[in-house]
């Protein structure tokens, strides 16, 4: 037996967990899923106790054939055969790790922040929002008119963008005397930002929607996801739970006690060990069976379903924890060509009385190497092994320095690659929208406009690395953002057009908004037919002159 003491993917000082290796070879033969069961997910719960999903306590999940599963039938309980373990001898006992045979496309040009977040909000989406919030207007109150244009959607969403960098505790602040803003308060009048905030929809609510959990966002998800799933992927992958902070009163919302935001929509989701979301799916209750792939449980079906925009003749490499991983979904990952490494429940390891083993299952060997701290901890793995085993340095709290260790190398893989989740969290979290509603669709639209940004920022960071642009005249996330905010709230025509001369004419709104030209905080009701921005015309002033010389 080989052992070591490394460190765990926490990080805490002091948690010491050694690992051996062993192998076994089994016989494999699937049952069937009883679907009458409904599975409840470790230590998440909704707000009415309702759950789908795996239990700490559950034991391993029981796959359908595919045959089966096209047929719509339930299948016959096979009795599994005896599982015979053997321990994997150390020397000679490494396997070679997939070598990528893709690569990411070189960049042509460094584009400007607003476009890279245009790939994803397009003009299609926009008009699509601008058209249903109009239509929910009327529907409320058949005697009023938003009147929303799409250049007023994107300075409405570049003033949220604005306040989840100022952050003031009150949205009205923003406009207030003591706390004024003028990147949002010069933007649009206070009252027209609340309208605007009141109606924004994104479907119709008259519309059929077969008691879709998600209809008030399906437009917004349609659009999103398949332009996240045609962005160039990297070799290393990674699938985790992402929580949505939201404590109204919604079935969709989850209790999840060891996240930093217990309460809230449970979002999975592929991306790369950057951050760049690749692929998504919101929790809505039941997970089903991907259409011609079998039921291995609601952890490893939202795998497969994820991972069905991977490519698997280039070896992408998968990493995933505990919730997700089953034998079962290793084999099922196999198969499709990708492999994948994660830590695994040993009550789903099948006849494993690990101390340490590994097994092949299908002709697909999978090799499970246990640690040991407060708990034990295993990682399993298609492509990976215990050796080689590299040396590392580590905070020893009771000798009160810096200690090397020697880690083994299925466990620096797995500490290494499987962080992308919790990196989009924290790059989310640095800037969050913090618009309050009771209204959920608000929270997942401001969450997606997040999401967008980051994945702008990360599109961008890889085109600079391409291109080899010094670190130095890249800009941070912050400066990314605040670019972005500032290209969508000045709407405005350029030079060349304000002062062509042609079809500038004055017209009369219902509605009365702050003046367009710069440094002027008048209030008119006039606006330029061809500009489409509202100018004084009075006797005292003109600044509808001076926007257009």
């Amino acid at each position: 037996l080989l052992h070591a003491l490394v460190s765990r993917r926490t990080g805490r000082s002091g948690n010491y967990i050694r690992f051996t290796e062993a192998n076994v070879l089994v016989n494999y033969t699937p049952t069937p899923v009883d679907e009458s069961n409904d599975e409840s997910s470790n230590g998440e719960s909704t707000d009415n106790s309702n759950n789908d999903e795996d239990s700490e306590g559950n034991h391993d999940v029981h796959p359908i054939t595919s045959a089966t599963a096209a047929r719509g039938k339930s299948a016959t309980t096979t009795k599994r055969q005896k599982v015979v373990w053997k321990t994997v001898k150390q020397n000679k006992s490494a396997k070679d790790i997939p070598v990528w045979q893709g690569a990411l496309p070189d960049a042509d040009a460094i584009r400007l922040p607003i476009q890279y977040f245009r790939d994803f909000f397009d003009s299609d989406l926009l008009d699509t929002i601008v058209e249903q919030s109009n239509l929910y207007c009327t529907q409320q109150n058949p005697n009023g008119a938003l009147k929303l244009d799409k250049n007023e959607l994107e300075q409405f969403i570049g003033t949220v963008v604005y306040m989840s960098v100022f952050h003031l505790p009150r949205s009205r602040m923003y406009w207030s005397s003591a706390c004024r803003v003028p990147h949002v308060a010069d933007v649009m009048s206070r009252d027209r930002w609340e309208e605007i905030k009141h109606f924004i929809h994104f479907n119709d609510n008259m519309a059929p929607n077969n008691s879709d959990k998600l209809f008030k966002v399906r437009s917004l998800i349609d659009s999103l996801l398949p332009k996240c799933q045609a962005l160039p992927q990297d070799q290393m992958l990674s699938i985790a739970e992402q929580m949505v902070p939201f404590k109204g009163k919604l079935s969709l919302k989850q209790y999840i006690p060891n996240k930093p935001y217990k309460w809230g929509y449970k979002i999975f989701v592929l991306c790369d060990t950057t951050g760049l979301v690749h692929s998504f799916d919101i929790f809505t209750g039941k997970i089903e069976p991907v259409p011609g792939l079998p039921d291995i449980g609601a952890g490893g079906n939202i795998v497969l379903k994820l991972a069905q925009v991977i490519h698997g003749a280039v070896n992408h490499l998968v990493y995933f924890d505990n919730w997700f991983s089953s034998l079962d979904l290793f084999v099922a990952l196999a198969n499709n060509g990708i492999p994948a490494l994660g830590t695994v429940r040993q009550c789903r390891l099948r006849g494993c009385t690990l101390e340490e083993q590994q097994v092949v299952v299908d002709n697909v060997e999978i090799r499970a190497v246990k640690l040991f701290d407060k708990r034990g901890v295993i990682v399993a793995s298609t492509f990976a092994s215990a050796q080689p085993v590299s040396n590392i340095e580590r905070w020893d709290k009771n000798l009160k320095q810096k200690v090397t260790v020697e880690c083994a190398s299925i466990i620096s893989l797995y500490n290494k690659f499987m962080g992308g989740v919790d990196a989009l969290d924290a790059l989310i979290a640095y800037y969050r929208i913090h618009i309050r509603s009771k209204k959920y669709y608000h929270r997942l639209f401001f969450h997606f406009v997040d999401m967008v940004i980051v994945n702008s920022w990360l599109l961008y960071w890889r085109d600079c690395e391409s291109l080899t642009v010094p670190r130095k005249k890249q800009k941070d996330l912050l400066a990314f953002r605040t670019s972005i905010a500032q290209a969508l709230s000045t709407v405005m025509p350029t030079q060349e057009v304000r002062s062509d001369g042609v079809g500038h004419w004055p017209v009369v709104e219902s509605e009365r908004q702050r003046c367009k030209l710069p440094h002027c905080k008048g209030q008119t009701v006039i606006k330029c037919a061809k500009c489409t921005v509202h100018l004084c015309l009075n006797k005292n002033k003109d600044c509808f002159r001076e926007f257009h010389k």
